[in-house]
């Protein structure tokens, strides 16, 4: 993800503003500088003599060493890899460096680099270090971010980089400041409160959204899980929440500044507040009432062990009007071998609870799920109990992914399975889900949508009903952003197409307004229910009271 903004305001601005009550104090810099590696002074280097017929080497471009940074001077590209989790770490590091007042560019015109990496799979881990070396070639600045280097810091690629750990982004423009200057800077510390580890940087932090339509909020970082074959639980560590109201203030202000869809996202949702004494059906209950009509809240994803004990109360948050019908439970596989040697606490039974469940609850209600092809242990009986699961309830988003050994996990130790035979298994699974079209027969449906996206061919705008199914519409103009009433035309794999019937004047816009005056009349009406209970208490007492004397009296 590059983010290429054309920020108004971002000129060099007088001094008297660029400092604010909340920018960090020079004590506190400067406490910080023992993280800071000073750059070594280059000795003059002497060019070889080439022989008769070499060529010289093409020279690659020296990176601009600044003796000292001026906000507004300098461009900063910024990509990212992975989950939604990730995505939200780079819209708070670009929504810092805006407002401190460097420009957030193209890579080519960028001064600096700063890649924000997933762990998750090689091929991503590949590209990343790709990407880190076509920065040096180029004469770039790189800073890294990311589970990668908080993960496996000591990696030969990333020797001499600046790092960004994951629960340090709110000082992205400190570790920019000291790498622009050519020193390096590591900060891979865990966060503390009061000798506590939080979640996180603060989510008020100011932020630059890829879509300023959506607010991803990570309500949790971590898990409680112990996978044997992933490498992001090295990074982000076990669980930590936000505080629910924190995460309700977020929210707030995330629809104040436009948004109209708020995702949900962590390592796992389910576990959400177990480390604080909350859970995640108490956190859903207080977002809803912020929810401004017509916007919609998603719930990210969730293992099956810590949903289980609350699927009475996320069904029924999941049909509540302003709550996207979705969830994503990945299985990862169908055999109960295969789980245990995983260590996913669960089995295929409770899987398959959480969904029928689920689905006999809540109507019209989307699972995606994920399958993991060829774990080290699965037998040909494993893989066809992971293909029956998926035939019996032909997930319309199914992610397959083959394993991948990463670095330190203990599946990383155990004996493979031939690369042929995961490719088949693979394949097979593949065929098996692009056999079944989920959206088949529904064309002259009417549904409404709320038009949130750009789609990838950049030739619709995507809508979502509230099933989470993605609705394909004609790119008319101020049409983003709103809810409208579509009929389905025509229907493909993964996606379905319609036309608008309501007219311009009748697509209606999320209203903030609308929840704080709910939530008042609420709170109002409980209260009154509240003073009438006293009152009729009151008034037995009083009642009691006077047969009482009246009976002494006599």
């Amino acid at each position: 993800m590059g983010f290429e903004v054309d920020l108004p305001g971002n000129d060099i601005d007088d001094i008297e503003d660029l400092i604010s009550a909340e920018d960090i104090k020079p004590r506190e810099r400067y406490e910080n500088k023992k993280s800071v590696t000073v750059r070594a002074k280059k000795r003059a280097q002497i060019k070889p003599t080439l022989c008769d017929g070499e060529a010289e080497a093409t020279p690659q471009p020296e990176k601009t060493i600044y003796e000292s940074v001026i906000p507004g001077t300098q461009k900063v590209y910024v990509k990212t890899w992975g989950c939604a989790h990730n995505n939200s770490d780079s819209e708070y590091m670009a929504g810092q460096l805006a407002a401190y007042g460097y420009n957030l560019s193209s890579k080519d015109e960028a001064d600096l680099w700063l890649l924000n990496s997933c762990t998750v799979k090689n091929p991503s881990e590949d590209t990343f270090r790709n990407e880190i070396e076509s920065g040096v070639r180029n004469g770039k600045h790189v800073v890294v971010a990311g589970c990668v280097p908080q993960g496996a810091p000591k990696s030969d690629y990333l020797r001499g980089l600046s790092v960004i750990g994951v629960q340090q982004i709110d000082r992205v423009v400190e570790v920019v400041e000291e790498t622009l200057k050519g020193h390096s800077v590591r900060l891979l510390q865990n966060k503390k409160v009061h000798g506590l580890r939080v979640a996180g940087a603060p989510l008020s932090l100011p932020k630059v959204r890829k879509n300023p339509l959506i607010e991803i909020i990570s309500i949790n970082s971590g898990c409680l899980n112990q996978c044997t074959y992933c490498k992001t639980k090295h990074a982000r560590g076990d669980l930590a929440s936000y505080p629910p109201a924190e995460i309700v203030e977020r929210a707030r202000q995330s629809f104040d500044e436009g948004c109209c869809e708020i995702w949900l996202t962590s390592e796992d949702t389910g576990a959400y507040g177990r480390d604080i004494g909350s859970s995640l059906p108490e956190l859903l209950w207080q977002l809803v009432e912020v929810i401004p009509e017509h916007c919609m809240l998603r719930v990210g994803m969730t293992n099956p062990p810590y949903i289980l004990e609350h699927l009475e109360e996320v069904a029924k948050v999941l049909q509540h009007p302003r709550v996207y019908a979705f969830l994503h439970v990945p299985v990862q596989s169908g055999s109960d071998s295969v789980l245990g040697e995983m260590k996913r606490e669960y089995c295929r039974k409770d899987f398959e609870h959480v969904v029928d469940f689920l689905r006999s609850r809540v109507p019209g209600l989307t699972i995606a799920t994920d399958i993991i092809c060829g774990f080290p242990t699965e037998t040909e009986e494993d893989f066809e109990e992971t293909m029956s699961l998926c035939k019996k309830y032909q997930f319309p988003s199914l992610f397959i992914n083959q394993f991948f050994p990463r670095p330190g996990t203990p599946a990383a130790k155990m004996e493979r399975i031939p690369a042929n035979l995961v490719k088949k298994r693979t394949k097979r699974l593949t065929d098996l889900f692009y056999s079944y079209q989920p959206y088949a027969g529904r064309e002259g449906h009417v549904y409404t949508v709320l038009v949130t996206e750009i789609s990838h061919d950049k030739l619709h705008y995507v809508g979502h009903n509230k099933s989470y199914e993605q609705v394909l519409l004609p790119m008319r103009d101020n049409l983003l952003g709103t809810r409208v009433r579509v009929r389905i035309i025509g229907t493909s794999k993964f996606s379905m197409m319609a036309e608008i019937l309501d007219e311009e004047s009748d697509w209606t816009r999320c209203d903030s307004s609308k929840p704080a005056q709910v939530a008042t009349s609420s709170s109002q009406s409980s209260r009154g229910q509240h003073y009438i209970g006293v009152a009729l208490i009151i008034g037995a007492i009083a009642y009691a009271l006077q047969l009482l004397y009246r009976l002494l009296v006599q």
